[in-house]
């Protein structure tokens, strides 16, 4: 698919207090060990070690109201103003992020080439995702490396020049929305503590 636009974003529209309320909201919460998972759903059963050499960070899932009627306007306006204008209509759980000193995320996409089989979650089943959402909630005075970077080519992961550092994900409060199928990573963070919220929105298959 050639699209004119690999991502949106808007620059710092969540206010420094909402970022405080869902980072204190997310760190009330027991996390764990953040794991790859299916295009069914299920978490691929990998050893630790292994799993530390393509993903290391620690999460919490959040699907509270609140949280969601601050970002879905966003993801509706990236959709139409970048011309993507696909249909999707339910969102996955939040993920809250925290990446902490030398934790990151490989290369990856956070779509699969087959829908989701779940009969018995009909919100998700033979749906596929088709936007990715990043929200920025930490300070980046507070933490070093980090960065979101987008690869332009998949057949070639070492050529700088195919890759795309998205600046415009640093600012607190900022929002970046991409298609799911995106090849994407988060390099590691190499001082502090980077804390994010990732939602994934499904919508059934491309025609």
């Amino acid at each position: 698919m050639n699209l004119k636009y690999k991502y949106w974003y808007f620059k710092e529209v969540l206010s420094p207090k909402v970022c405080d309320d869902i980072i204190k909201y997310g760190k009330s919460f027991q996390d764990e060990l953040a794991k790859i998972g299916g295009h069914n759903g299920d978490t691929a059963q990998v050893s630790i070690k292994n799993l530390k050499k393509k993903r290391n960070s620690n999460i919490v899932w959040l699907n509270d109201y609140w949280i969601y009627h601050h970002i879905h306007p966003y993801i509706h306006m990236a959709n139409k103003n970048a011309g993507w204008n696909f249909d999707w209509d339910f969102s996955e759980s939040c993920q809250f992020t925290k990446y902490s000193k030398k934790q990151f995320y490989g290369w990856h996409r956070d779509s699969w080439e087959v829908p989701y089989h779940a009969p018995n979650d009909p919100q998700r089943h033979n749906k596929i995702r088709k936007l990715s959402v990043t929200v920025s909630l930490s300070d980046p005075a507070t933490y070093k490396g980090g960065n979101l970077e987008f690869n332009l080519n998949e057949e070639d992961l070492s050529k700088q020049k195919n890759k795309i550092v998205c600046k415009e994900s640093r600012p607190r409060g900022s929002i970046v929305v991409f298609p799911s199928f995106t090849l994407h990573r988060v390099q590691p963070v190499t001082k502090g503590n980077r804390y994010s919220l990732v939602i994934w929105n499904l919508g059934y298959p491309f025609r």
